[in-house]
């Protein structure tokens, strides 16, 4: 396999992991003004994600490094065509990150309801906008090569906001939602975990319906191309896996349900990135101007040393991760929080 095959990827497994590690983080903070009857309850929901939250985002860093390492005319393009939507992610995962780390302070009510504002909105803006973003990327941009080397993105944010786009972004959202109320379920007991198993049943069905139109419609887009067969299996196993997980967490069994759940948000992003293949940027305008994937990369020298990093590296980070999982593995219930605190 060619090592810019390789490296296209490593980068879809990357966005996988984080999609799926911080997805849940998102559902939880999503899930926070509607699970949350009073304060404790709030922390309650917030110390599930506590210890993990950072540690889920860093997927993105590592993503985005490997993505400007491997290959420079993908991040270039897709940074400066996504610029306003980047924007809006970054300041909503830092009003999110603040809010966690402030919001403690005890300082009063007013002091604490506006950083649960930051915490949802921080929570819901970053899925919706990922999702939008990458369903474009399957349906293609307009985007040309520049006489001058790299590709132009002659679009705006509102090229971005078209039906499928936002369907994608309204997807993600909602499976993201059903996967962090599972989450507080697993990580919970009582009450609280009662409400989220039912809220997440509900959710969980609106979500199917919407993610059904969205693979729906990426099979229709696609039918015909190379990897079509690819696409349709890998639409076909999110939803038969979603499907899994919400009749699991009916069934109680929510850690099942949890891991159904996550893969089914797996194999829905595995959908956009087949549908992509062999391409990083489908133009709308031509597809003889689309960026292909050995077009964009780097020299083979770069891809080789990243490898060898890759080899040696990624193995410690999911090690170390897992090891961290299991160390916060029990539940949290109401009795854990200090009522003085």
């Amino acid at each position: 396999m060619e090592l810019s095959i390789l490296w296209f990827f490593i980068v879809g497994v990357l966005l996988v992991g984080y999609f799926v590690l911080d997805g849940f983080d998102f559902g939880v903070g999503m899930a926070l003004p509607l699970l949350g009857r009073d304060n404790t309850d709030r922390r309650v929901i917030i110390n599930t994600i506590g210890p993990v939250w950072d540690l889920n985002e860093t997927w993105l860093i590592v993503a985005g490094a490997c993505l400007f390492a491997a290959f420079p005319e993908w991040y270039a393009t897709m940074f400066s065509g996504f610029y306003l939507a980047l924007l809006l992610i970054l300041v909503a995962l830092i009003l999110r990150g603040v809010s966690f780390e402030y919001r403690h302070q005890g300082k009063g009510e007013r002091w604490t309801g506006w950083f649960d504002r930051f915490i949802f909105w921080g929570s819901l803006l970053p899925p919706l906008l990922w999702g939008t973003a990458f369903a474009n990327l399957a349906q293609g941009l307009p985007v040309r090569p520049q006489e001058t080397g790299g590709w132009l993105y002659e679009g705006t944010l509102l090229t971005l906001l078209n039906p499928y786009g936002l369907l994608g972004g309204i997807a993600l959202t909602l499976l993201c939602f059903t996967h962090g109320l599972v989450f507080i379920a697993l990580k919970t007991d009582g009450d609280i975990r009662g409400r989220a198993r039912a809220l997440a049943t509900r959710v969980g069905i609106v979500a199917a319906v919407a993610a059904a139109i969205f693979l729906g419609w990426t099979v229709q887009q696609h039918l015909g191309d190379a990897n079509s067969w690819a696409v349709v299996l890998f639409a076909a196993l999110a939803a038969a896996t979603f499907i899994a997980g919400i009749l699991l967490n009916i069934a109680g069994r929510e850690g099942w349900s949890f891991t159904a759940n996550a893969l089914s948000i797996a194999c829905a992003l595995l959908t956009i990135f087949m549908a992509l293949f062999p391409n990083l940027m489908v133009s709308s305008i031509d597809p003889a101007y689309s960026m292909s994937v050995q077009g964009a990369a780097s020299s083979e020298k770069t891809l080789g040393l990243m490898t060898w990093l890759a080899v040696f590296s990624l193995p410690l980070v999911i090690a170390y991760q897992a090891w961290t999982y299991w160390i916060f593995r029990r539940r949290v219930t109401r009795e854990h929080i200090p009522a003085t605190a």
